[in-house]
């Protein structure tokens, strides 16, 4: 009996407003007192694991790395029709690059597929990149960290058997068609499908009926040398906020109007 397609989709926990503040100490995000969301991205990459899962059968779960709050994303992943959901966390995964992350979740990927008894049926699906961040690392990183292919800002995906066919963007307006073997990694581009809005009977279940899985440094058997700040090999020098810089120019008049003075003022400007 072939056994059922485990898909993993990695989301992540982002501040939910336009400007953040930074720890001028340790260059990192302030997270306290902030309002916080899914990363939009995620969102894509969890309708493609459960359209995957309605037609073709998947057992989908969902993985997070951060501190307890975090379960709130993991929350609304269930209430969306994930199956089972990993909260990463522990004092020691803080201040985490995009390396010691992607290190953190391969183990976690690794550990839960050898419990399944299962190394070659199963996809990794992730968000192109994290709107806080913006890197678009960590996908390709983590597919470094499983030795499994990779193919990134991927915007069509079918599933053949044991393979995958997928159209992924290639600089400005080049398409390229790409055929791998399971197991694999893709990053999804938002353009790829539209994320369902979680019903009100997968909330209750996914407050009341379902659990999250906590997982942390000794239960992965992580090196403490290889997570969180120890393992970030990342040295940022400075985080800020860009100023804004000129006037805004409301233009008035009719669509020929405004379209002479708009190439005017870019002539003007050097733009042009």
């Amino acid at each position: 009996m072939e056994k059922m397609l485990t898909i993993f989709t990695c989301i992540k926990q982002v501040p939910g407003v336009s400007e953040v503040r930074i720890d001028p100490k340790t260059n990192t995000l302030v997270r306290e007192g902030i309002p916080s969301i899914m990363n939009p991205h995620d969102k894509h990459a969890i309708e493609l694991a459960l359209s995957i899962k309605e037609h073709h059968g998947a057992d989908v779960v969902a993985l997070s790395m951060g501190p307890p709050q975090a379960e709130e994303v993991l929350r609304e992943a269930l209430a969306m029709g994930v199956d089972k959901a990993f909260l990463l966390t522990d004092r020691s995964f803080a201040g985490a690059d995009t390396l010691a992350t992607s290190y953190t979740l391969a183990l976690a990927i690794k550990k839960l597929l050898k419990e399944k008894k299962e190394f070659e049926n199963y996809l990794v699906i992730c968000g192109s990149q994290a709107i806080d961040g913006d890197t678009a690392q960590v996908g390709p990183e983590l597919a470094e960290e499983l030795e499994i292919p990779q193919i990134t800002y991927v915007q069509k995906f079918e599933l053949r058997g044991n393979k995958i066919v997928v159209e992924r963007t290639f600089r400005t307006e080049q398409v390229v068609i790409i055929k791998t073997k399971l197991p694999a990694l893709i990053s999804v581009l938002k353009e790829i499908n539209e994320p369902r809005y979680p019903t009100m009977s997968g909330i209750v279940h996914a407050y009341q009926k379902k659990k999250i899985f906590y997982l942390n440094a000794e239960d992965l058997k992580a090196d403490k040398a290889k997570i969180g700040l120890n393992g970030s090999m990342t040295e940022v020098w400075k985080i800020f906020i860009p100023e804004r810089k000129g006037e805004h120019i409301i233009l008035k008049g009719t669509p020929d109007e405004v379209s002479k003075e708009l190439c005017l003022n870019l002539k003007k400007d050097k733009v042009l």
